[in-house]
């Protein structure tokens, strides 16, 4: 029988950030390979190129607290690997001699190419030129059985752990040179660990300037995929492919926003909650951290009284995509127009999504939640592994979202031939 992601499995946290990992020290001695390399052009710096902004969007820059791993704050902190223009990705596939890997390895490689390139492409409207690179096209044999490392549920903080990226360094250095490349992608055979219906234990590293160093750089952000997240259903060859844009997420400073109680926060309207099963986009707040927004489609909502304001949809290129509504220096209220169309293959109720940003809340703790404007109405759709209460949750015209204790009200009030809709935004 088929189950729901979310009510099959609770997930491991799956990202290593800057402030948990500082243990991790390992250092790889690479002058014997590297000495009749010239230098390569260094990538041109951590984080999106720049947050697009005016002094207008001043009271929207919430910030999380110093403790805070990987905040829902804006702009992005440094670190993390640069989310705009060409981006190259170092693909390693990699197996064990107790889990050989099966068949040629760019058939691993091919599960998530050009699939992952083309989910960026539509995301970012162009603003992300993401490109894989395999200088070693063959299966990189590690020096111990994967049973020896005894890796579990991702955990990127055991000995074991930190000695197979010691050894993926090892092992790849003499063939690569690593200052040539944004981050790197580890596609594991998958018949090394459990299957992802039982445990997963894709895990990413980001923003960690204690990783391993090869060529002189730190391998800081990297993104390690193990089983296939096949549900059964048939829809592996479309869909399967999608924990690696979530795992990618993390080098460019997302955090995770499912919780242990799975989607429930926000459910299927970005992928940083949900991955597997139909395809879905990232939520407009994503977009602007990731610099895929001008600052004239994003519109921070400070004045006093009533406002009103049009958004287009957000798979749509142009326009007005994002209204934020400051609360505090830490949070506020968004509002976007999702429809089904581009990477939100699963929406069944388009309208306004309005959600909360809390950039004081960590990552795979809740630092977003979504508003439901169909409470307990078990949702619009059955799209195996998709949250299904929270698959109605746009508000349609002539609905209200309404913060009484801050006086904050948010009316969706009609909607125009092209599909635009009309927000109006009152502040007490």
């Amino acid at each position: 029988m088929q189950q729901t992601q979310t009510s099959r499995r609770i997930r491991p946290r799956r990202v290593a950030t800057l402030v948990s990992v500082t243990a991790l020290t390992l250092v790889v001695s690479t002058s014997a390979g590297t000495s009749h390399r010239t230098a390569a052009p260094a990538p041109a710096g951590a984080g999106p190129v720049a947050l697009a902004r005016t002094s207008a969007h001043g009271p929207c820059l919430i910030r999380g607290g110093a403790a805070i791993q990987m905040s829902e704050g804006v702009p992005t902190t440094g670190g993390y690997s640069r989310s705009t223009g060409t981006v190259r990705a170092l693909t390693l596939m990699i197996d064990f001699s107790d889990a050989p890997g099966r068949g040629p390895a760019l058939d691993r490689f091919r599960e998530f190419f050009p699939q992952t390139q083309e989910w960026f492409r539509t995301s970012s409207y162009g603003r992300l030129d993401y490109r894989p690179e395999t200088p070693i096209p063959t299966w990189l044999r590690m020096p111990k059985p994967f049973a020896a490392y005894g890796i579990e549920r991702g955990a990127p903080f055991d000995p074991g752990y930190r000695d197979l990226v010691q050894d993926i360094v090892a092992a790849a250095d003499p063939k690569v040179d690593f200052r040539s490349y944004d981050f790197l992608n580890v596609l594991v055979t998958p018949n090394a660990g459990p299957s992802a219906l039982d445990t997963v234990l894709s895990v990413t590293f980001a923003g960690n300037p204690d990783a391993p160093v090869a060529d002189g750089v730190p391998v800081a952000n990297a993104s390690f995929v193990y089983s296939r997240q096949d549900d059964g259903s048939g829809s592996f060859a479309q869909t399967g492919y999608r924990v690696l844009p979530h795992e990618n997420g993390h080098v460019f400073g997302l955090p995770d926003l499912y919780t242990a109680d799975g989607g429930g926060a926000v459910g299927h309207w970005d992928i940083m909650s949900e991955d597997w099963g139909a395809n879905n986009d990232l939520l407009g707040w994503h977009k602007w951290k990731l610099g895929w927004l001008d600052a004239s489609q994003v519109t921070c909502v400070t004045t006093p009284g009533t406002t009103e304001y049009t958004l287009t949809p957000m798979a749509r290129a142009g326009g007005s995509k994002l209204l934020f509504v400051p609360v505090s220096g830490r949070t506020g209220y968004a509002v976007e127009l999702r429809t089904r169309e581009g990477n939100d293959e699963a929406v069944c109720r388009p309208g306004a999504l309005i959600y909360k940003v809390n950039a004081d809340v960590d990552t795979g703790m809740g630092p977003v939640t979504v508003y439901d404007s169909h409470r307990d109405s078990g949702g619009c759709t059955r799209s195996p592994n998709v949250h299904a209460e929270l698959s109605d949750a746009p508000f349609a015209p002539g609905q209200t979202f309404h913060d009484r204790k801050r006086h904050i009200r948010i009316e969706v009030t009609g909607v125009d031939l092209s599909g635009d809709y009309r927000v109006r935004v009152t502040r007490g």
